[in-house]
């Protein structure tokens, strides 16, 4: 016999186990994991042009090769970044009307800040 852990308010509510903390937890593990050499290639990019001229800089950036470690950064860094906010926000907010508010201004704010960074990443090596 399976026991049932839920409150009663919980079972009346229909509240369970959403079946996505595990994919939740692994994805924000993974992020981590492919943010430490993407984020010292970072720093090693920034220390090396530091001091350089403009043209030096744009170039760099222009490279193919950068602009795409750069773009897996953005992206891998921006996706950390919204898993680590969601889950103190649902942790920490216990009204749901602002946490849902919240959770959604997460979520606007980093496509916002993700699409901003790739805009500019893009003008830089296009030629822009």
């Amino acid at each position: 016999m399976k026991k049932d852990f839920r409150t009663e308010l919980g079972k009346v509510r229909g509240w369970g186990a959403a079946h996505t903390g595990t994919s939740h937890f692994w994805a924000q593990r993974m992020t981590a994991l492919a943010n430490v050499p993407l984020f010292i290639f970072f720093i090693v990019l920034v220390v090396s042009l530091v001091g350089k001229d403009y043209a030096t800089v744009h170039a760099t950036l222009a490279n193919p090769v950068v602009a795409v470690v750069m773009a897996l950064m953005i992206l891998s860094g921006i996706y950390h970044m919204k898993l680590g906010m969601q889950v103190i926000l649902e942790d920490y907010l216990p009204n749901e009307a602002t946490r849902i508010l919240m959770l959604s201004l997460n979520t606007f704010f980093c496509y916002a800040i993700g699409a901003g960074l790739l805009l500019a990443l893009l003008k830089i090596s296009l030629g822009g």
